[in-house]
This record gives C-alpha cells, structure tokens and sequence, in this order.
C-alpha cells in the first residue's frame, strides 16, 4: 500500500517512516511511505504554494492549482485511492476509518498549513475532509503521520506477530486498551517510600483470569 502526503516539510516526515517497525515495512516492501514537498507542483519562479485569502483576513491560504496538479499526478490512472483532506472541519478519524483506508491500494493525504487551504480542494479534489480531534495545529503533518501510521500497523506483517491485534479488538466495533506491566516484579522508587508492585494476578499464569482482570481494569475505545 502507497501512501503519499503532500506538505511543505516533507523531511521530518521521510525521516521519521524510515525508522522502526515502519520503517522495516517499507525496506520489505509491505507499505510505502512518501512525504513530498507541494513546491515542486508551483509553476512560478518563486514557488508560490500560498496567498491572501479573498474577502480579508489573518494569514494565507494554500493555493488550489499546485494541489490539483499535484494529486493528478501522484493518483494517476490508479484505483482504489482515496484523497484525504486534513482540516480541523472535517470528520473525526477512528479505528473504524483505519480499517476502510486498508483496502485502498494508495492513501493521498492533503496537509494544509498556514489559515487553511482553499475550498476547493474540498469540493473538487478531496474524496475525505478527516481531523484527529476537536483543538488546532499548526499545520496537518502531525495528524497524516497518525492517520498512516494507524493505518499501516493493521497490515498484514507490518507489525510482527498479529495476535496481539486480535486479542485487543472486540467484533470489529473497537478494541482494549488496558494496564500493562513487566520487570522488575518490584519497584522501590527510593529507600524510604512504598514499593510499587505488579499486580498479583498476573503473575498467576490463568490465562482465562488475566484476561478478565485486563477487562475488568482495561478501556473499550469504541472505532465509530
């Protein structure tokens, strides 16, 4: 699976995919991760990716042209893409979404800077307008980055064995997230203060109550 993020700061990004398990999926060919500076797509000397916004205003917006044909060449002739648009307007991302993007052969994610990005990039280009949570950032990198990496970790091998995908999902509907320990077996944080110990019922080996006690102590983080 491709995934391709349009941005004005591709190394960080580049950089960052090209470490750990991702990392390790890409030399592997399993996923392919591709950060690519929107400048390239400006057709003027001073490679102009943003202006004023009409009708006033603080800041500037990125530009359509350059998105437009940035995407056009990047999708191609390809099916089974999708673009995605990062805004603090859109819909909010979940696990349920992660799963839907996996069946697509090339994710494009669109990460605006700056004010925003013009609205027609929305109406016209963008088959998704996603964000990650109600507060804004500076620019959408840091939300593509979670949504690839959400994303590329439920693929097949990516993430080493996949039992422990399987264990924390419930039915497709969501998934646990619950306490989790390893050694040392006791901690004393200093000679005079309490020690912090793992809890004795993981220490028993009943797998049947280990896994009650992570229900009973754990979270159920619904997907929709």
């Amino acid at each position: 699976m491709d995934f391709d993020i349009l941005t004005l700061f591709p190394e960080a990004i580049n950089y960052y995919f090209q470490q750990g398990l991702l990392g390790r999926a890409q030399k592997s060919g399993l996923i392919k991760v591709k950060a690519h500076d929107l400048r390239r797509w400006t057709d003027d000397k001073h490679q102009t990716v943003d202006d004023k916004p009409y009708g006033g205003g603080n800041g500037m917006v990125l530009k359509v042209d350059p998105i437009f044909r940035a995407v056009k060449e990047l999708k191609g002739r390809r099916r089974k893409v999708k673009v995605i648009l990062l805004t603090p307007r859109g819909k909010q991302f979940t696990q349920s979404l992660a799963r839907q993007y996996l069946d697509l052969k090339q994710l494009i994610i669109i990460s605006g800077r700056y004010e925003g990005v013009d609205q027609r990039v929305a109406e016209h280009i963008a088959d998704d307008q996603i964000s990650i949570g109600p507060y804004v950032l500076m620019s959408g990198d840091l939300p593509a980055m979670s949504i690839v990496e959400a994303v590329a970790r439920l693929k097949s091998g990516v993430a080493g064995d996949e039992n422990w995908l399987k264990e924390r999902q419930d039915g497709g509907h969501g998934f646990w997230e619950y306490p989790q320990y390893t050694r040392p077996e006791v901690f004393k944080p200093s000679p005079r203060s309490s020690s912090w110990v793992v809890p004795k019922m993981l220490l028993t080996g009943h797998h049947r109550k280990v896994e009650r006690w992570r229900r009973e102590h754990g979270r159920f983080i619904e997907s929709e």
